[in-house]
Formats: C-alpha cells, structure tokens, sequence
C-alpha cells in the first residue's frame, strides 16, 4: 500500500490518501483541513477517489471532507453512531465488521469506541497498516473526557480490538508520528494500563496540552 500524509491544522491533524502500488483507485481518510491539498494530490495523480473515510466526528478530522466530496464526486463514510451526530452529508453509514475494496486490498472496518461513541479503525491485512484516528497513538490513548468519550469502551476498545494486532503492524494515527504494534506494546504505557482494565491518566483526557 502506498500512504500520502497531509498534516493541517493547529492540532497537526493527520489525513491520508491511500492507494495500492499498482492501482488508481484510492480512499481519502480523514480530510480534516485544507481540502485543497487533497483535491491537488489526487487529480496530479491520476487517482479515482473511492471514498472519504472519517474514523471519527470531530472537527479536526472531518472539517475539509464535504469540500473534497463535492469536488472530487465521492462518498462520505462514517460509523453509523458518530454520523448521527455529524453535521455534514454521510453516504454510506459503516458498521465494525464491514468491508472495503482497495484496488483487490480488503480494508477492514474495526468499531473501536472510546475517543468517541462511533470511532472506527481501518485494518488492512495484506499490507500490514492500521489507521487509528484518535483511538491509539505511538505513546498514548485519545482522551475519553468528551462528550460522548467513554473510558470504559476504551478499555474495551483495547483489550477485544488493539490487543489482537501483531507486532508487525504499523499504525497511523490522527495525530503525530506512525509506530509498529511492537514499539506501542513497550512504549504505550496507558494501552498497557488499558489491558490490566485500569482507567489510566490518557483515558481521562491526557495532559492539559494535549487536546485530541
């Protein structure tokens, strides 16, 4: 799989555009500022958009996708709980355990509740990745202290869906830099607390400065 990283934003949000190494087919996730930067990449490359992915609701990540659908002419997909609550167009309502084409590469959607209500990871097998919007990053959890976060789903989230990747995986979050499964097993000290079903400091939202 061939990743593209856009960061925007004064949270440095992460938005991708995904693609296979042989195929124009791509999907958008994420798109959460300056659409523009999306819209260029995809017609420079000759991409056929498949969809918008948004693993979450909040501004941050879904700010810039109804600019990119309505140009690019292609679907918003979002969990059907947080799609209740966004304020803009969603076409496809997507549940955990659905399935995805990438150009033959299946991406799995994985309903990870925790950060939000309708939080979703996007697992493709094949190549190893995971996309993780704000549900787990390199060193920490994204914070449960919003409105409908909850740190007991999380706990969940990362003991029945996290806990079952393999150290080969790597993931790329909403924000900040990609890591393997391995380097979080060692480093992520609020997943770990997360497995022994401890509601850790992260799980309530983390230090003051980190507001994701």
């Amino acid at each position: 799989m061939k990743i593209t990283r856009f960061i925007g934003g004064s949270l440095e949000s992460n938005g991708y555009v995904i693609r296979t190494s042989g195929g124009t087919g791509c999907y958008i996730i994420d798109p959460g500022y300056e659409p523009q930067k999306f819209i260029e990449f995809v017609e420079k490359e000759g991409l056929h958009p498949l969809g918008i992915l948004l693993t979450h609701h909040h501004h941050d990540h879904v700010g810039a996708a109804a600019r990119v659908a309505d140009v690019l002419g292609c679907p918003v997909m979002m969990h059907e709980i947080d799609a209740a609550v966004y304020k803009g167009n969603v076409d496809r309502l997507l549940t955990g355990g659905d399935h995805l084409d990438l150009d033959g590469e299946t991406l799995q959607i994985l309903h990870t509740p925790g950060h939000t209500a309708g939080s979703i990871c996007i697992l493709s097998e094949k190549s190893r990745v995971v996309f993780s919007g704000d549900t787990i990053f390199d060193t920490d959890l994204g914070r449960t202290d919003l409105s409908d976060g909850s740190p007991a789903d999380m706990i969940r989230s990362c003991r029945q869906v996290i806990s079952r990747w393999t150290n080969d995986y790597t993931v790329y979050p909403g924000h900040d830099e990609s890591a393997t499964m391995k380097q979080i097993r060692i480093y992520n000290r609020e997943f770990l607390a997360c497995l022994d079903g401890i509601q850790t400091g992260g799980a309530q939202g983390g230090s003051p400065e980190v507001r994701r």
